[in-house]
């Protein structure tokens, strides 16, 4: 990360708006792409789903209602990590019939109907998991995540400036309240609270990194030679990484109006196979509706 770019970005950012970050051809966008071997499916998770299964279907008649919620709600989060959606909801669902004081499984809930774009009921499922576990790590920002993808911004804000302020060092909450912040304040007023944002932490995490580019202190280039693959965490897979990067660099393209790009970008999100990552499960929408906007781009020339 080089500061004095970043410094240079927040002292000259009246000139500066996220559509205008590093200029390039768009053909030129994707020289540089990087793409992983997807993920593969965890062996032990299919496992354990087996062994769930067997305990769930002979202890029906003699478990308790809090431990058979609590064994659904588990089979139900690895039948998501799989990207079993369907089974998925139908286990939350049932594990709330089990134990109706879940909050977990209201916030994955409304996770899958913000994915299928079923709004009332995401907001529903995510206010629930508020009411009974008020600082749930998560629910503020998928309410908030919920609320972008309705296209209702000021609710969408407010959510992600709260899951900000709790942990102002993760760079992912520092960039999804920029994404909602852009289209409340405008661009010019988003990339200076980002900016701001980057300077005032320490911290290392790789993905402030993205911010850099978001707020030009790098080149997409530079990002994607440079830095994007760099220093893999002990736990971290490459297709993880490339998943965040490719779905935030979608993000940017968008921004600025290079939707066939960016579509691409989301595309490649997709194919990383990383289904419990907040990028993986919004980059078909994103691909969708960036492919509809190139579409009505070249259909307007």
């Amino acid at each position: 990360m080089n500061y004095a770019k970043v410094v240079a970005v927040l002292l000259t950012l009246g000139a500066l708006s996220a559509c205008t970050v590093t200029p390039q051809k768009e053909q030129g966008m994707l020289a540089n792409l990087v793409v992983p071997t997807p993920q593969v499916a965890d062996g032990r998770f299919q496992l354990e789903v087996a062994k769930l299964t067997e305990v769930i279907t002979r202890g029906e008649d003699e478990l308790d209602a809090e431990a058979m919620g609590q064994l659904l709600y588990r089979r139900g989060s690895l039948y998501d990590a799989l990207g079993l959606a369907t089974l998925a909801r139908i286990d939350f669902n049932r594990a709330l019939d089990y134990q109706p004081r879940l909050a977990d499984a209201y916030n994955y809930l409304g996770i899958h109907y913000t994915q299928v774009g079923q709004f009332d009921y995401a907001y529903e499922a995510l206010d629930a998991a508020l009411e009974l576990e008020p600082e749930h790590p998560y629910a503020h920002l998928n309410r908030g995540v919920a609320g972008y993808y309705d296209g209702r911004f000021d609710l969408a804000l407010a959510d992600f400036e709260r899951f900000y302020k709790a942990d102002p060092d993760d760079p992912y909450r520092a960039l999804w309240r920029y994404l909602a912040a852009v289209e409340l304040d405008g661009a010019e007023r988003a990339t200076q609270q980002l900016a701001a944002a980057r300077l005032a932490t320490d911290s290392d995490a790789w993905a402030w990194g993205i911010v850099d580019l978001y707020v030009g202190g790098m080149s997409e280039q530079e990002f994607l030679q440079n830095y994007a693959t760099k220093q893999l965490g002990a736990d971290e897979t490459l297709a993880e990484r490339m998943c965040e990067a490719y779905f935030y660099l979608g993000k940017l393209q968008q921004l600025q109006g290079k939707w066939e790009t960016a579509a691409v970008y989301f595309r490649l999100a997709l194919a990383t196979n990383v289904h419990l990552f907040l990028e993986h499960r919004y980059a078909a929408i994103e691909m969708d509706a960036s492919q509809a906007r190139a579409t009505q781009q070249a259909q307007s020339k």
